[in-house]
């Protein structure tokens, strides 16, 4: 049975997405084709931003709160310290 979580990504500058650099852009790159490669695997659910970028989200399906843990640290804008991560357990009611 698959447990949930929930990843909030913040960025470190509010105006990340107005002065990112190439290494930056580089690193959100890396991290989009990771989460696409998750949810192809089907571990994860759904991905994405808020509007204004504040934060992004990430829904998990895993075994455990390890696995889910290890995802979030081998994120690569999370292991360059391009976006801060936050991991939640979550209570998936409807999808």
């Amino acid at each position: 049975m698959s447990e949930h979580f929930l990843i909030i990504y913040y960025p470190l500058r509010m105006d990340f997405t107005t002065s990112q650099t190439q290494g930056e852009s580089d690193v959100v790159s890396q991290h989009f084709l990771y989460l696409k490669d998750l949810y192809d695997k089907k571990s994860v659910l759904m991905a994405g931003r808020v509007e204004d970028a504040r934060f992004g989200l990430a829904l998990l399906s895993v075994e455990n709160d390890k696995q889910a843990q290890e995802i979030m640290e081998k994120d690569p804008a999370v292991a360059a310290k391009v976006f801060r991560g936050e991991l939640l357990p979550f209570k998936l009611a409807i999808m």
